[in-house]
């Protein structure tokens, strides 16, 4: 259809018939906001609607099929792929901010069941309480990120080096599917079932992790629980070379005993990690503290912190962080030997300050979203095996040094983060920084007593131009070492050159889903 003023007011009339019009967002302003992420934005939808129910949600869906306009979900707006951006005016946006309730926390049966817009930081909070946990628990941007959100668009960092990425800890979904109709998968399909188990015969599940909503709306997520490990212990390493660095990763991961680790190449070292004032240094101290078993543990903690300062910044250009947990100190302190023993021979152990304080605050608010000195920031990621690694950081530099008279000229910058994921993945993030505007995205989600500290610049396009060139080009090396993605969005060449008959079927379970195309069009590039 083509959306004119006068139908987008009556679309608009019916989404506040359904939900209330307090519900209903139809302002330019917040629409423009709603319609933005991290990185850009691109077409404005006609309105946002904030669902409160899955009755909501059908009801919404169910309009949206009828008037024929496309449905795209929004979780808590921590993303820089274009996943919940419309491909088209003719959309509505849903935002799950008011779809944040715990269901159900089943300590017998050791699952729990959320609502899509639930955060990772309040679930584990409400799981801490009962000294449980998810398996995997979140993105470092779990103060915004949500449950949905990742399931959607799948995650990793937290739990990742022993649990995997997002998708290991989902057993099963409620989905609105574009009919407006509730598809529920795993065990809770099955006659009298409960969500407690993803496999039963083939599994659905998969369909619709990492999907970035083009198979349909996640109505509940349940995902498998643990107990809350009671000990834990961390080991920092610096490298002389990205080269040392990334050996040493690969050998450490294959000794699965680590719960999180990522490395920092020195732009990102001595950046972003160095910049902490005196407020900030105060409440990593007093959450070390508060993370401590007794007042004893917490003292030598702080003043090891304090004696280590970050001088091992300055004497190694990289480095990487663990944390190991277990239930007793003797199997921590085993695990942090074996990983002393697969470093030996790649890097040297220094002070462990950085994987302690994020141990004890892993949901950091979300400054990252501008660089130290102000700057616009966008990332982009590869999850490869470790044996091509090597080939694709070559390949990097040789892109990097081809630009760098531009790039100097435009005032870009470049750095990148790393981990790894269980036993047999790389995760290569570059990261761009570049002098530009600030956005409605940063003025909104960064306090403005914190955007006042930092340099603003004016308008940068030839250099935003850059970015998305070179961003480009990383995309190409990604696919020629074989790299997969998580964050698909609008952004990653999903489709492009999968396997035959891979893409035959997806395109007809596309079809079968949603036969009129409404999920979120462009989606992994369906």
């Amino acid at each position: 259809m083509s959306a004119n003023p006068s139908s987008a007011h009556d679309i608009a009339a019916r989404f506040t018939a359904a939900i209330g019009r307090e519900h209903v967002l139809t302002d330019p302003a917040e629409r423009e906001f709603h319609a933005m992420d991290v990185y850009r934005a691109r077409e404005l939808p006609l309105a946002v609607v904030r669902p409160g129910s899955t009755a909501d949600l059908q009801a919404i869906v169910r309009i949206a099929a009828e008037t024929g306009i496309a449905v795209v979900v929004r979780g808590g707006g921590a993303s820089y792929t274009d996943g919940y951006l419309p491909a088209t005016p003719e959309s509505v946006l849903i935002d799950t901010c008011r779809l944040n309730r715990i269901l159900e926390i089943n300590e017998q049966d050791m699952y729990v069941t959320v609502e899509p817009g639930v955060t990772w930081h309040d679930l584990w909070q409400a799981l801490k309480a009962k000294q449980l946990r998810t398996s995997f628990w979140g993105p470092f941007s779990g103060l915004k990120a949500t449950v949905g959100g990742s399931a959607s668009q799948n995650s990793a960092s937290l739990g990742s080096g022993n649990y995997g990425v997002s998708a290991d800890a989902i057993l099963g979904f409620e989905i609105v599917l574009a009919n407006g109709e509730i598809l529920r998968t795993g065990a809770h399909a099955a006659a009298n079932g409960r969500p407690f188990f993803r496999w039963y015969g083939p599994d659905l599940t998969g369909f619709f992790c990492g999907d970035a909503g083009a198979l349909g709306v996640k109505a509940s997520i349940s995902l498998r629980l643990i107990r809350l490990p009671p000990f834990d212990g961390a080991a920092s390493f610096g490298f002389a070379s990205f080269e040392q660095m990334a050996a040493g990763m690969a050998a450490a991961a294959r000794e699965n005993v680590n719960a999180e680790n990522f490395g920092l190449d020195p732009r990102l070292q001595q950046g972003q990690l160095s910049k902490t004032d005196a407020k900030g240094a105060l409440t990593a101290a007093m959450a070390v503290a508060k993370t401590a078993r007794n007042p004893a543990e917490g003292a030598v903690k702080l003043l090891r912190m304090a004696a280590a300062g970050k001088r091992f910044l300055a004497a190694h250009p990289y480095s990487a962080h663990y944390t190991v947990e277990g239930v007793s100190r003797a199997e921590v302190s085993g695990k942090l030997a074996v990983l002393r023993r697969a470093m030996a021979g790649h890097g040297e152990e220094v002070a462990n300050t950085v994987p302690t304080v994020i141990r004890a605050m892993p949901f950091i608010p979300l400054y990252p979203i501008l660089g130290p000195k102000g700057e616009r920031w966008v990332p982009m990621h590869g999850i490869m095996p470790f044996s091509k690694v090597a080939e694709f950081h070559g390949k990097l530099q040789r892109i990097y040094a081809d630009n760098a008279e531009r790039m100097r000229r435009l005032k870009v910058e470049n750095g990148a983060m790393f981990m790894t994921a269980t036993t047999h993945g790389f995760l290569y993030e570059p990261v761009f920084y570049w002098q530009d505007d600030r956005t409605a995205f940063h003025q909104r989600y960064l306090p403005a007593e914190y955007l006042r500290m930092l340099p603003e610049y004016p308008a940068n396009p030839d250099g935003r131009a850059l970015v998305r060139e070179l961003r480009g080009e990383i995309q190409q090396i990604f696919a020629s070492v074989g790299a997969i993605h998580l964050q698909v969005g609008k952004c990653y060449p999903y489709m492009t050159g999968r396997q035959g008959e891979a893409a035959r079927v997806l395109r007809e379970l596309k079809r079968v889903l949603d036969p009129q195309a409404i999920m979120n069009p462009g989606a992994l590039q369906l």
